[in-house]
């Protein structure tokens, strides 16, 4: 089969490979229907998850049919319609049944990133009764892709800042991830939500969806913190979601939190950041770090079954995989306004 492999010092190729095989009684094959690219993966070629290994398959989030299981396998079979996961977990260690899935003794980010990924025809998916979620009949391969990434760091946003009826939350960063944070922290009870991106296409594809009420590009808008106070009553932003990942974008987080909010940090950085505690005396924040926390998924699978969350609009162009370094380029040179890119592999 094809597989985009990780060659390491920052290249990438397309070339065959052997098929995967079951190596754990844990473990499922799946046949991919649809992929995508991440910003994750680009990373990754850039050296900056120093965990990830080369020479392996990219890609981490995706959705297929279920063609092989392990004999310990117990709720999926052959033939399921299924979402992934990008973190595997047992279930079982001390951080799994605390609900710590992301820090799983023996699991954790691995396809994609120490294991071979989901940017080829199969892959291997370890620990696959906790990995791989069914799709319910009404749910399309389209509407579940991003189930497993995007939408998973969308809601796990919502719920670390705490997001509540009535509350007015701030989200840096109108890319996928900051999109399916507006989108989690309405189902969660915001009443205002504020989109903030020096992008002003993506800014308004969150006007057009409806995602947002308020709209601010730092590039126009100087006073930031001012502004939301004239929105919030006064008060900076009760709750605060960071998805950029920008030079200076974990500054304006904590700057527009208002005293005794919690800010979650779901971007990923390529660069350390400063926690200058001096300036941020007083302001009482309770700072969360995330990423990806794929507990949720079956939860927002049913969401998109009864129609309350809708990622149709973030596909915007559809490659093959033959094509994928083309799709590369496209995705981090965002051209013709790329959002997210599905491969196909049928």
């Amino acid at each position: 089969m094809k597989g985009l492999v990780y060659l390491g010092n920052k290249k990438i190729c397309l070339k065959e490979i052997e098929n995967p095989k079951i190596l754990d009684s844990k473990d499922a094959v799946v046949k991919v229907t649809l992929s995508s690219i991440c910003t994750s993966d680009l990373h990754i070629i850039n050296g900056a998850v120093p965990r990830s290994k080369e020479n392996i398959v990219l890609g981490h989030e995706f959705v297929g049919e279920v063609i092989e299981v392990g004999k310990d396998i117990k709720k999926i079979k052959i033939g399921d319609r299924v979402s992934c996961n990008c973190i595997t977990f047992c279930g079982e260690c001390y951080y799994c049944k605390n609900g710590f899935i992301n820090n799983c003794e023996i699991g954790g980010w691995e396809i994609g990133c120490r294991i071979n990924g989901c940017q080829a025809q199969y892959v291997r998916v370890p620990f696959a009764d906790t990995a791989l979620n069914i799709l319910p009949e009404n749910v399309t391969y389209d509407r579940a892709l991003f189930v497993g990434d995007i939408l998973a760091s969308g809601y796990f946003g919502a719920e670390l800042s705490e997001v509540k009826n009535n509350d007015t939350a701030a989200v840096i960063g109108a890319g996928p991830v900051g999109l399916c944070s507006m989108i989690c922290a309405r189902i969660f009870g915001a009443k205002n939500i504020i989109a903030i991106d020096i992008d002003e296409n993506r800014l308004n594809i969150a006007k057009e969806k409806g995602l947002a009420d308020f709209f601010i590009n730092p590039s126009k808008i100087k006073n930031i913190e001012e502004f939301i106070k004239d929105i919030n009553n006064g008060r900076l932003a009760d709750n605060v979601i960071e998805a950029a990942g920008g030079d200076n974008t974990f500054e304006l987080a904590w700057k527009i939190a208002r005293p005794n909010s919690s800010v979650a940090l779901v971007a990923m950085y390529e660069k350390p950041q400063i926690l200058p505690l001096n300036i941020m005396y007083g302001k009482n924040l309770i700072f969360k770090t995330g990423g990806v926390d794929a507990v949720h998924s079956d939860e927002i699978l049913k969401l998109i079954s009864e129609d309350k969350i809708n990622t149709d609009f973030l596909i915007t162009h559809r490659i093959k995989l033959d094509d994928i370094l083309k799709g590369y380029d496209i995705f981090e040179s965002k051209k013709d306004n790329c959002m997210k890119i599905a491969v196909e592999y049928s």
